[in-house]
């Protein structure tokens, strides 16, 4: 047997291959452990509560939008159009319970659920609309959700002839600002929602069909998997998420703007590829998703306390794109050469 071969039924035996994989998998995990500690040692006034809940807090609607982008890709597709959706939800939500839009004479316990129930409906419309264009009219992924981010960027500067809205209901701006044992609400909000999906990838039948029509759409078409169903679904849940994440911000920031938002996608495609989601589809993990948000919050906290010019903080995360992209290569020759 050569060494190689050695190597490789070495590797593949046993509890090598276990530990191997977990650390593939967590690799992320690593390196923000690391990130953190090198932060709290070297920065002054990093190592403080309030800061790791400021990062928790500030996490909330990139990592929404994470979850959102990372379902669609882990099913093979494409949704550049969450932030757009987030933006519009938010002016919705804005326009529905401010002072300054249409002005809605409601109790807040009533304005509450309206402006959600609006919000969640744009995200299931938008959703929809999307996997119409993908998988009835037949336009690519990529093409047709950056054209309908277009068109609803275009529509929240529309909106409301370029303006903001604000005044915000009382009771929906509490929405943000409420908190739980000490920890703001958003943060434990975005937890939930990771914990939350995290189990429907895994546990689920429907995790399970994601992931396989990712990795494979046609083997998934002739084992009788609803395909069409299922992409339809993860379409829609980006939608759903988006919109949600849009209500939370109109509430965080008391009302809506024309720019509101403007480049999170980006961040969050960043988050997602650094958590280890494959483009190709089929592979990652949200907990590693939410690493990822953890990582690129906490280096822009680390910036800002350094009184560091904002730029860094977007040539940092390309880097950081560009090593995920390299250290996914990496685990791919991993595992065919010795898992």
């Amino acid at each position: 047997m050569s060494h190689d071969n050695a190597l490789q039924a070495d590797f593949s035996a046993g509890p090598t291959r276990q530990i191997v994989e977990l650390l593939l998998e967590h690799a992320v995990w690593l390196i923000l452990i690391v990130l953190l500690a090198v932060f709290c040692i070297f920065i002054p006034g990093y190592a403080q509560t309030g800061i790791f809940f400021n990062i928790l807090e500030q996490s909330t609607f990139i990592g929404l939008l994470s979850v959102s982008l990372a379902i669609v890709i882990i099913a093979g597709q494409m949704d550049l159009s969450c932030e757009a959706t987030m933006a519009l939800s938010a002016m919705v939500t804005a326009w529905l319970g401010s002072s300054q839009g249409l002005n809605l004479d409601l109790p807040g316990w009533l304005i509450v659920p309206i402006t959600l129930s609006a919000a969640l409906l744009l995200g299931i419309v938008i959703g929809l609309f999307n996997a119409l264009l993908v998988l009835r009219v037949g336009v690519t992924a990529f093409i047709a959700t950056l054209a309908t981010y277009i068109f609803f960027r275009g529509t929240v500067v529309a909106f409301n002839g370029g303006k903001g809205i604000f005044g915000l209901n009382s009771d929906l701006r509490a929405v943000a600002t409420f908190r739980v044992f000490g920890t703001p609400g958003l943060a434990v909000i975005t937890i939930f929602i990771f914990v939350i999906f995290s189990a429907i990838l895994r546990k689920t039948p429907f995790g399970r069909y994601l992931y396989l029509l990712g990795g494979n759409a046609v083997a998934p078409f002739r084992a009788g998997i609803p395909v069409v169903k299922v992409a339809v679904w993860a379409f829609v849940i980006s939608g759903l998420l988006s919109a949600f994440a849009g209500w939370l911000l109109a509430a965080r920031t008391a009302g809506a703007t024309a720019n509101l938002g403007v480049g999170m996608i980006f961040e969050a495609f960043a988050a997602v590829v650094i958590g280890g989601v494959s483009l190709k589809g089929g592979v990652g993990s949200l907990p590693g998703v939410f690493a990822g948000v953890l990582l690129l919050t906490s280096i822009r906290t680390a910036i800002n306390l350094l009184g560091m010019p904002p730029q860094y903080t977007q040539m940092i995360q390309g880097a950081l794109v560009l090593a995920a992209m390299t250290l996914d290569s990496f685990k791919q020759v991993i595992r065919v050469r010795y898992l």
